[in-house]
């Protein structure tokens, strides 16, 4: 039986099965991690690499050039932090179901109205990595590291511990800024991520399961991917070696210099299956230099839903390839509303950057400043246009990206549609738009359902069935109708020939 996907960072509490990105951070007490335990056995002495100053700088080389692993870990190892943390966190569904199978309350009033059930806070302990990037003791790691944590605590190569301050995070980027009262440490070298390219030499150094000062080594497997839940951040792809507990711990090019921060793998089983993630640093950067500035960081707001698009839609809309983002939705009280978006506008540039797909959009404007002005070219009914627009400020949630798909098919549309009532169009705010009661055929396979409400087709309102069948008359190859689902909007496009 397959098992289902899902998207995690790698944290040591999230080890469970299941296909999974995962958290490299940590909440499993093994023997070594103990050191409150008195029965706990220490695993071998590890030598402290070489201190950085005894290393002569790392000479840039050429594309391709294999690179001097042992000379990167001598000299920027000592750099390379364990990040130690314990704190409260509420029990997840999961967690909650196995602690009230014990309850008598809970078995006495399990099923009736109005019984949730009792959830206590349950402690933690974690395990995660970071580095310095600066002699007076700022470390970055990851946000889901010291998420829930009260207490954090560093761990240098040279095995020296310090208590550490968060001075902020940003869960918008899983990027955290720690201090530590020391001077005259090592220190990283930060690298261009911009200059990478797909097959470069990548080296890893963490804290997999605890053991510290683990370096792996592979490539960069792709640029710029966008993972659920993650919007604001281009993801550097690797095949280097990342486990539970590395995450935070540097990403170095082949010269020695940080490229990214390890964040996530892609996994069935919660361990290293050949694909890790990690931040770019410019991006880390941008959000430790907010932090340390104001405690905080802040994020550029448009206010639409973006979509990928497909040869189908990109058909539909008179589009020769399928590269832009399409607009499923905007907020009417957002900045792209106040500019001019309107939903079925495919954006293709965002100041003369050339955007192939929806999470290029949410990241360039999430890392954007609010009150910055940005100018779009658009794709609007067979042609371009330009608009500018003044970012806003984003909200807790982030833009949400969605998916569509549809399967090539002979046939009709498929679709049993009646009116909106009075009562669904109040609970919906929605001013028009037609009810699906039964898919079947082109509309079936492309993933409409009972419930959705047919709004647009082809970026012209839905108030009767007659506003579709006008559609259809053109006897267009696909068509792409812009469905309200549980109170989110997305073109799905559907092929009829």
């Amino acid at each position: 039986m397959n098992k289902a996907k899902t998207w995690k960072p790698v944290a040591w509490a999230m080890l469970g099965g299941g296909l999974a990105v995962v958290t490299t951070a940590g909440a499993f007490d093994l023997p070594w991690f103990n050191k409150k335990s008195a029965n706990s056995t220490p695993p071998a002495a590890v030598t402290p690499v070489a201190a950085a100053a005894a290393v002569a700088p790392l000479p840039q080389l050429p594309p391709g050039t294999a690179p001097n692993y042992r000379a990167i870990v001598q000299q920027f190892g000592p750099a390379v932090v364990g990040v130690s943390v314990e704190g409260l966190r509420k029990a997840s569904n999961e967690d909650g179901q196995a602690l009230r199978g014990s309850d008598p309350m809970e078995r006495f009033f399990r099923g009736l109205p109005g019984w949730r059930g009792q959830m206590p806070d349950q402690p933690f302990k974690g395990q995660g990595s970071g580095f310095v990037v600066s002699a007076d003791g700022l470390i970055l790691t990851n946000a889901h590291v010291v998420r829930d944590a009260k207490e954090v605590s560093v761990r240098l190569a040279d095995r020296r511990e310090y208590a550490a301050k968060v001075l902020g995070s940003d869960a918008a980027t899983d990027i955290a800024v720690l201090r530590i009262e020391a001077k005259g440490l090592p220190i990283v070298r930060l690298g261009d991520p911009k200059s990478l390219m797909v097959g470069d030499y990548v080296l890893a150094i963490g804290a997999p399961y605890g053991l510290e000062q683990t370096a792996t080594s592979g490539i960069v497997s792709a640029k710029g991917r966008s993972l659920p839940g993650d919007a604001f951040v281009p993801f550097i792809q690797t095949d280097a070696a990342v486990n539970p507990g590395n995450s935070g711990g540097p990403l170095f090019d082949a010269a020695g210099n940080v490229i990214g921060i390890n964040a996530q793998i892609y996994s069935r089983t919660g361990g290293f299956q050949g694909v890790s993630f990690a931040i770019p640093i410019d991006v880390a950067m941008k959000v430790r230099d907010q932090i340390v500035a104001t405690g905080k960081a802040s994020h550029a707001r448009l206010g639409v839903a973006v979509q990928d698009m497909n040869q189908s839609l990109a058909e539909s809309f008179g589009l020769k390839r399928p590269d832009g983002a399409l607009v499923a939705s905007v907020d009417p009280k957002s900045p792209a509303a106040a500019a001019g978006l309107k939903a079925g506008d495919v954006i293709l540039q965002v100041d003369g950057e050339a955007m192939t797909h929806a999470g290029a959009v949410s990241s360039r404007i999430g890392l954007g400043q609010p009150g910055e002005k940005v100018k779009l070219k658009i794709w609007r009914e067979q042609a371009e246009r330009d608009i500018t627009v003044t970012l806003g400020t984003a909200r807790a949630e982030n833009e949400s990206v969605a998916d569509a798909g549809g399967v090539a098919e002979q046939g009709k549309l498929g679709l049993s549609l009646r009116p909106l009532t009075r009562e669904e169009r109040q609970q919906a705010q929605l001013g028009n738009g037609l009810v699906v009661q039964g898919a079947q055929g082109a509309a079936a396979r492309a993933g409409l359902a009972q419930g959705d409400v047919v709004v647009a087709i082809n970026g012209k309102p839905v108030d009767s069935i007659d506003d579709i069948r006008k559609v259809l008359d053109g006897k267009p190859k696909s068509v792409a109708l812009l469905v309200w689902r549980d109170g989110d909007r997305l073109f799905v496009p559907v092929p009829l020939s």
